[in-house]
Parts: structure tokens; C-alpha cells; sequence
């Protein structure tokens, strides 16, 4: 595998480098190693299968359970450990797991691991001295590295299968983009079970010989406080972090200065965080895209060609395809189904050959879900998903449009659009809000501010408080958890 490979020579050009700091020490390159050849034996001696889990905080315990595991030619399942325990057996149960590395908190955490899963304990391992170094398995290109889970938009998880190819891939497409080298360094807080946060956080900095900062738990005061301290030079989040980050108020823009690279990814930039990000600190936070499928990213707006609502041009050797209903290619500028090509592009669905099937189109081109367009510089921007497009009197909404306007009022901290059936418009929108502290929630006010900025059609029919909003393991609003008997607050 020449992802493994490759990490493996990064670590050990230069092993004294301090190459991840973490909420609970600093890792030398070399120590990682150690680990990883410690922890191999640890799992041939305990699991049979395949695939081993992983399930394990935002930490330095990561890169070695995976170079562990990828030594012995298995293949990782990052376990989500915020699911519920049902969705946890059950996705135990379809990667047939019969081992986890994992820690003691880990599993206190989710209240034990479902039955038949082994726990391989690395706060129990003691790694002293060098154990024998096995000669890595030489391994296919195509040879699945990694399934990752998703909830999807309905039903069970399902399991995307990732090649070594696919990883490596990605990698460096990002790198080509953004040029980065092992004088950068990282800083970042998403869970390494989550797609961004593995090939991101994790691969990336491996794979390249950077430095990596990570913290398992969002604070925004101590994402300030690593700034100053370790002045990285990409930091990576999702929106509402920004704007979390946004708030603290003895920040300044000297905190972080040492950044090129201010990334956004998950879910759409909200504007109100956009421009208020850049007016305190002088950054302007640049959009991504991608997908667990497409290992994920796949398009990077850079700094330098910024443009407002932008996720930017496809990486490297990624080719996208903008559709119709009928599977057609649309006119520049024209919305339709982002569809995407490349070697990033995952394997299949771990044991769903027809949904495998059924999300490649007859030019093998990867049906995203999202609706999106793109204009004359080859810019993408996504305007939604096509399974919450809101059909009102014929007209196609989006959340998305209603949500801007009302995160734009000074005492809403974050929105949720959903469509409801009615009977004379088809569909009308009903909007939940979370306010910013201090603030009084206020419908009649808020429906006045949809009136001022949104077409008469586009206006909520109703608006409620709802605090927290719910949301994903990486703070992704979750519409589909939304339905008009969810419980207001008033």
C-alpha cells in the first residue's frame, strides 16, 4: 500500500519531530511507530476478521491504530461512538467486527461494546521498548482501506468502501491545491471517525510530514489558546465553529495571524459567519466540498479565488457534470445534480451492490444527491440537497435561501427549514431558529425580516424557537431529525 508506505518513510526521515500534540501529550514521529508495531501484535494476537474497529477521541492514539492495522492488511472501521447503541451493534454486526482498539473512557462512554466485539485497550499497553519489526503486507492499490459509516438521509448506515487508492488520491489533490508541505501544520477538532477528520486531520498531515493539533472537545477559548501557542497555519471546522469562535471576545486578529488557511466544510457557510469572521479578524474562511464517497473532498475554494457562496473548483483530475432530471447535462450557470467523476470516488456500499449500482450513472459519474451549478471559471455552488428541494406552488425552494435570511437577524444563532405538506401550495416552509445568547425569541419579528429579504412565497408559514438545534457528531444541522411535532420552546 503506498499510502502506508509513504506515511512510514514520513516518520521515519525525521523521528524526533514532535508530530502530534493532543489535549494529553506530545507524539515524536518515532513513537508513533512504536505504538503502531506494538498494537499490530496486539491484534493478530486477538482478532480474525478482516476489518477492526476503531473507536477512539480525537487524539495521538489515532495514526498508530490505523498504521496498526493497515501493517497487518486490514481494513479500519472508524466507529461513530455518539450513535445510538442500537445503530452501533448494528454496524458492528455488518462490518462483522470481533475486535476494537479502544480506551476505557471509550467504552464507559457507550455503555460497553456490543457482544462478540473484543476490546483491544491501548491505555492498558504498555509500549517501552521496540518490538520486532514485521515487514509491512504489500498490498493492491485497490485494496479496501477503510469503511466508513453513514446515516444517509434514512435507514441504517451504510458502509463506504475506501481504497488505498481512493485515500492517497485525495491527499494529494488537496496538497496540488493548496501546496502544502511538511512546513505546515494543522490544527483541527473534528472526530477522526468522521471523513473530513481522517483524510484532513489525520492522512494529511501523516502522508506529508506535517505537524498535527488536536483537541477532542470544541471549546472555542482553547482553540484561541492553541493558536497562540502552536500557530498553526491551517485550521480546519465546520461553520458553527467559526462562528463560535467568532464570539470570544478577547480574541484578536494577532491570535491568529500565523494562518494561510481558514477551511470550512460540512455544511454551508453561513454569511452572517462569513463576513463577520473577516471583519474580526481579517480571514477570509474558504469553502470545501465533498463527501464520505468521495474521500471527501473534491472541490476547495482557495482564499485567492473567493467568490461569496463558492465551494470552488474540482481538485485535480476530478471531472463534475451538472444534470437535469432527466440525466441530461445542463447550460453553465444552470442548476441541476452535481455529479462527480475521479479516483477519490469510493469502491461501492459494503455489502449493497444494487445501491452501489444505483448511485453511478451510465458514464460511471457519482450521483452526489446535491443540486448545485457552475459558472464560467468552473466555480461550484451548491444550493441544496435534492431530497429537501421544498416544491411551493410550483416554485423550487431550497432551506438553504430561507436560512440565510433569518441567520442574518441579529438574534438568531442558527436556523432549520423544513417543507411541510399543504394543501392549496403543495408544500409551505416552517422554520426553527436558535437564538444567540441573550436574545428573546420573537416570531412577528422574524417573519417581518423574511418579508423585507424573501419572496412572499418563500416566507415561513411558521417560525419556532428550538434550543439546541439537533445536530451530527461534527455539528451538521440535522434537518430530517425536524417535523412539525417537534417540541418548541416558547
Amino acid at each position: 500500500m503506498k499510502l502506508l508506505r509513504t506515511i512510514q518513510r514520513q516518520l521515519l526521515m525525521r523521528p524526533m519531530r514532535i508530530a502530534v500534540v493532543d489535549d494529553q501529550r506530545s507524539w515524536k514521529a518515532y513513537e508513533l511507530l512504536v505504538v503502531a508495531w506494538h498494537l499490530a501484535r496486539r491484534i493478530k494476537a486477538t482478532s480474525r476478521q478482516q476489518r477492526i474497529g476503531i473507536m477512539l477521541p480525537t487524539s495521538g492514539l489515532f495514526p498508530p491504530a490505523v498504521l496498526a492495522s493497515w501493517m497487518l492488511g486490514r481494513t479500519i472501521v472508524p466507529l461513530n461512538y455518539l450513535l445510538s447503541k442500537a445503530d452501533l451493534s448494528f454496524v458492528c454486526a455488518d462490518a462483522e467486527l470481533d475486535a476494537c482498539v479502544t480506551v476505557g473512557p471509550m467504552i464507559d462512554f457507550v455503555g460497553g461494546l456490543p457482544e462478540g466485539v473484543t476490546p483491544i485497550r491501548m491505555d492498558q499497553m504498555k509500549f517501552g521498548g521496540i518490538p520486532p519489526i514485521r515487514i509491512s503486507k504489500r498490498l493492491d492499490p485497490q485494496h479496501v482501506a477503510v469503511i466508513l459509516y453513514t446515516s444517509g438521509t434514512s435507514g441504517r448506515p451504510k458502509g463506504v468502501m475506501l481504497t488505498a487508492k481512493n485515500l492517497l488520491s485525495n491527499i494529494e489533490q488537496i496538497v496540488d491545491r493548496a501546496q502544502f508541505d511538511r512546513r505546515d501544520s494543522i490544527l483541527g477538532v473534528l472526530p477522526q471517525f468522521h471523513t473530513f477528520g481522517l483524510t484532513v486531520l489525520t492522512l494529511l498531515p501523516l502522508a506529508i510530514g506535517c505537524r498535527a493539533i488536536y483537541t477532542a472537545r470544541f471549546v472555542p477559548r482553547k482553540i484561541i489558546a492553541l493558536a497562540r501557542e502552536y500557530r498553526p497555519t491551517v485550521f480546519v471546522a465546520i461553520p458553527s465553529m467559526y462562528g463560535a469562535i467568532k464570539a470570544v471576545k478577547d480574541a484578536t486578529s494577532e491570535d491568529l495571524r500565523s494562518l494561510r488557511y481558514c477551511v470550512s466544510g460540512g455544511e454551508p457557510l453561513p454569511q452572517a459567519v462569513s463576513d463577520g469572521f473577516w471583519e474580526r479578524f481579517g480571514i477570509r474562511i474558504s469553502e470545501g466540498y465533498g463527501l464520505t464517497e468521495t474521500s471527501p473532498v473534491s472541490n476547495w475554494c482557495l482564499p485567492s479565488e473567493w467568490k461569496w457562496r463558492s465551494v470552488g473548483r474540482p481538485l485535480r483530475e476530478i471531472s463534475e457534470r451538472i444534470v437535469d432530471h432527466d440525466g441530461k447535462d445542463v447550460a453553465q450557470g444552470v442548476e441541476g445534480e452535481v455529479r462527480v467523476h475521479g479516483p477519490n470516488v469510493m469502491a461501492g456500499y459494503w455489502k449493497l451492490p444494487d445501491e452501489t449500482s444505483a448511485v453511478f450513472d451510465e458514464r460511471k459519474y457519482f450521483r452526489t444527491g446535491d443540486m448545485g451549478r457552475l459558472d464560467g471559471d468552473g466555480h461550484l455552488f451548491i444550493t441544496g440537497r435534492i431530497k429537501e428541494m421544498m416544491i411551493i406552488a410550483g416554485e423550487n425552494v431550497f432551506p438553504r435561501e430561507i436560512e440565510e435570511v433569518l441567520d442574518r437577524h441579529p438574534t438568531v444563532k442558527a436556523s432549520a427549514v423544513i417543507g411541510i405538506p399543504d394543501e392549496s401550495r403543495g408544500e409551505i416552509p416552517v422554520a426553527f431558529v436558535e437564538l444567540a445568547e441573550g436574545a428573546i425569541f420573537d416570531e412577528l419579528a422574524l417573519r417581518a425580516w423574511c418579508r423585507e429579504h424573501l419572496a412572499q412565497f418563500k416566507i415561513p408559514r411558521e417560525i419556532r424557537h428550538l434550543d439546541p438545534l439537533p445536530r451530527n457528531p461534527t455539528g451538521k444541522i440535522m434537518r430530517r431529525s425536524l417535523t412539525t411535532s417537534t417540541p418548541a420552546k416558547t
